[in-house]
């Protein structure tokens, strides 16, 4: 049992040993494993297939097992390494601690959004990004959109979705009316000032690599992913005869093979969302 941490309470010894043992995950390989699997399995809308990862119901079960996945292969490198959470309802500017030059670095430069500080600046020589999906080879952030701004989404935002008492409804995509799990992922109608919410918005805030598929390339995807984990539990706490939805999908329901029910597998490694629906047997939150 481990315990994941806010970020702003690592000590100097944590943030140093998180980064060090997230380069070596990347010298090795394997950290570019993890963002080949989040492009292989962000599908919207209208894409055939299954649709695991995003506007979808096992958003939040498939996110918890892809996050406990990466930590695991953090911990072979070192074991007492966790992955941290960022409370960005809190930590809302780009002076917050886990912008520092000894954790992740700080926000691009103007010119072309490059990172410049920090172990994931490119002229560090230790993080550089191939993909085949953008031309450039470093690490892109835009903190707050300056071309067009946004903020870091509110606590009375947060609250809009914690207060939703039902987990997902019909017709399972980013168009659901209602559900908890689509007012966290944040996909709603409205301007482009408006519309994205609580998960996506924090996406568009830091910009670069994280607007997308490949946002695992920006190390705080997983800081961030592991606060929307965290709200799952205590959404949970919050709602506790709420329960996974659907729990099946007839054979003539248009999503049946694309969004994914409490007891399907979830590719690519079969694990159920009835399986990954509490993480207290795995690690808990130091809240």
């Amino acid at each position: 049992m481990h315990i994941r941490k806010n970020q702003r309470n690592l000590t100097g010894a944590e943030k140093k040993r998180f980064v060090a043992t997230v380069l070596e995950l990347k010298r090795q390989g394997g950290y570019d494993g993890f963002v080949r699997q989040h492009v292989q399995y962000y599908r919207a809308d209208g894409d055939d297939g299954p649709r695991p990862a995003h506007m979808a119901p096992s958003f939040l079960p498939w996110h918890r097992k892809y996050l406990l996945e990466f930590e695991r292969a953090l911990q072979r490198i070192d074991p007492k390494v966790t992955v941290p959470y960022w409370d960005w309802t809190t930590d809302t500017t780009p002076a917050a601690s886990l912008w520092s030059e000894d954790f992740l670095g700080g926000d691009g430069r103007s010119s072309d959004g490059q990172v410049t500080t920090g172990a994931f600046a490119y002229a560090a020589g230790n993080w550089t990004i191939n993909d085949g999906v953008l031309e450039r080879k470093y690490l892109v952030r835009a903190f707050g959109r300056p071309t067009s701004p946004i903020a870091l989404p509110t606590k009375d935002e947060l609250a809009w979705a914690m207060d939703e008492s039902v987990y997902d409804a019909a017709p399972w995509d980013s168009t659901a009316g209602r559900g908890f799990r689509n007012r966290l992922e944040g996909w709603t109608a409205g301007s482009d000032r408006t519309r994205w919410r609580n998960h996506n918005r924090v996406h568009r805030w830091v910009g670069g690599q994280m607007l997308g598929s490949t946002a695992p390339h920006d190390p705080v995807f997983w800081l961030h992913h592991a606060f929307v984990d965290l709200l799952w539990d205590r959404w949970q706490q919050k709602h506790p005869k709420a329960t996974y939805q659907p729990q099946r999908l007839d054979d003539d329901d248009p999503q049946r093979g694309r969004a994914i029910s409490v007891d399907e597998p979830m590719p690519p490694w079969g694990t159920k969302p009835s399986e990954m629906l509490s993480h207290r047997s795995l690690y808990r939150y130091d809240t």
